[in-house]
């Protein structure tokens, strides 16, 4: 299964998060435009979040607002060839 559509950037956001913060970032990323798929993860990070935008000025907007969440420690995007 291709993670590329024609033009489509589509990028992982794999982010850290406060104990406790992860069903309520969760409800509120998930509705952000962008925001193709949340999912909760254990391990080295607590959320996988999949993006779907058309360009990287869309992409960076998406991540910043995610980063600038109040529970978000850090996170680290991962573009898809």
């Amino acid at each position: 299964m291709s993670d590329v559509r024609g033009n489509e950037v589509v990028a992982y956001i794999l982010a850290r998060i406060n104990l406790g913060k992860e069903y309520e970032l969760l409800e509120y990323i998930k509705n952000l435009r962008g925001v193709d798929e949340v999912r909760i993860v254990y391990g080295e990070y607590d959320m996988v979040i999949k993006v779907r935008v058309n360009t990287l000025v869309e992409l960076d907007r998406v991540v910043t607002q995610i980063r600038r969440l109040n529970g978000v420690l850090t996170t680290t995007t991962l573009i898809s060839s």
